[in-house]
């Protein structure tokens, strides 16, 4: 029981025959102070009221009143965040004048674009590039739990998007493909290309088993099958069955991009031993393309062939931004002349995790 509702309840506890009743002239007093006090915190209620009105009417700035930081707060600590996340919550929110705030966070499409302003309005509002980088630090890694805080809730193709990867597997082979289409009576998938880069044609009724992850990190699979071929938006497109019957997976660690962009990639190798040990580069430098990433790690495609467990620097620049990564080989498989390595990340500096964050979230151009 808060302080305000004991206060209101207090008078009520006295009959309302005793104001009736034949009494001294102290009991008297103490009646008449009891009903002043009774309309003192009334009108004191309605009072506080009218401010939680204004304070969430007051130009849109849902989360410039009390009430609301409050609520923001109690948000962040049932999901999870620390203190400078929640701080950073609240000024996400404040930055787009959020009045819902329950509501942008079980909303990717409207997290992303506070996140996104917020993003922009501390890179041009810092006084220093390390103000800058710790403030984005904070940003994606509130956002990240925010990600993973969001449920499921997908269960037909109909209702995923285009361009989302979708990985196809037959009894013998497997392949990567973007949705072109989920509109219409089947769902259309850019013709599989196998290692030599020609076209696979599948037989209609061929059985297929699909994965897929969507861009706020959720896993799914589902059975389908082929029905024939088409063109869509002026490409060849495999025309699969809809399925109604997704599965939920388990949600990946942090949000992954597929992206095309060439990388170098250099061996780097422990010398010495005990506590003389380092790493060291190797100033041979291979080349390759990165094929997806997350700040957790990142797929490579290389001609040169990369072991299992091998220590790879990985950089690469896109536009003005430059990026730099140590990881480690967890595994690798052929596709024809090519090596495609998963990586894990080991070290990465605050500001290259900051952009690949960046990069994955879309908050800049590639």
């Amino acid at each position: 029981m808060t302080f305000i509702n004991f206060l209101i309840l207090y008078p009520l506890q006295v009959s309302a025959g005793d104001f009736w009743k034949k009494q001294d002239a102290s009991s008297g007093k103490e009646t008449i102070f009891l009903i002043i006090l009774f309309f003192v915190i009334i009108a004191a209620v309605v009072f506080v009221g009218s401010l939680r009105g204004r304070s969430t009417a007051a130009g849109g700035k849902g989360s410039t009143g009390l009430f609301a930081k409050l609520a923001i707060h109690r948000l962040g600590r049932d999901i999870g965040l620390n203190r400078e996340q929640i701080k950073m919550l609240d000024f996400v929110f404040k930055t787009d004048q959020v009045e819902d705030p329950e509501k942008s966070i079980i909303t990717p499409v409207l997290l992303d674009r506070h996140f996104r302003h917020a993003y922009r309005d501390i890179e041009q509002n810092s006084k220093t590039d390390e103000d800058i980088q710790y403030r984005h630090a904070v940003l994606f890694s509130t956002r990240n739990i925010l990600e993973n805080n969001v449920s499921g809730g997908i269960i037909s193709t109909r209702q995923l998007t285009n361009d989302i990867p979708i990985k196809i597997s037959t009894n013998r082979d497997k392949y990567q493909v973007p949705i072109l289409s989920t509109t219409g009576d089947f769902l259309a998938v850019a013709c599989p290309i196998n290692a030599l880069g020609s076209s696979v044609k599948l037989q209609k009724g061929t059985s297929i088993s699909a994965l897929l992850f969507t861009k706020n990190n959720k896993g799914f699979s589902f059975e389908t099958h082929v029905t024939g071929y088409d063109t869509v938006h002026g490409k060849n497109a495999l025309l699969l069955a809809h399925s109604n019957k997704l599965k939920f997976l388990s949600h990946r660690r942090f949000r992954r991009k597929q992206m095309v962009i060439a990388c170098d990639l250099y061996i780097v190798y422990l010398e010495g031993s005990g506590r003389r040990q380092r790493l060291v580069v190797d100033k041979r430098r291979l080349t390759g393309s990165i094929a997806d990433i997350s700040v957790g790690g990142c797929s490579i495609k290389a001609k040169a062939p990369i072991q299992v467990g091998a220590k790879l620097k990985i950089e690469f620049t896109e536009g003005d931004h430059s990026v730099a990564a140590l990881g480690q080989v967890l595994r690798t498989n052929r596709a024809g002349l090519i090596t495609i390595a998963h990586l894990k990340f080991l070290k990465v500096s605050r500001k290259s995790m900051n952009l690949i964050n960046a990069f994955v979230y879309e908050y800049i151009s590639e």
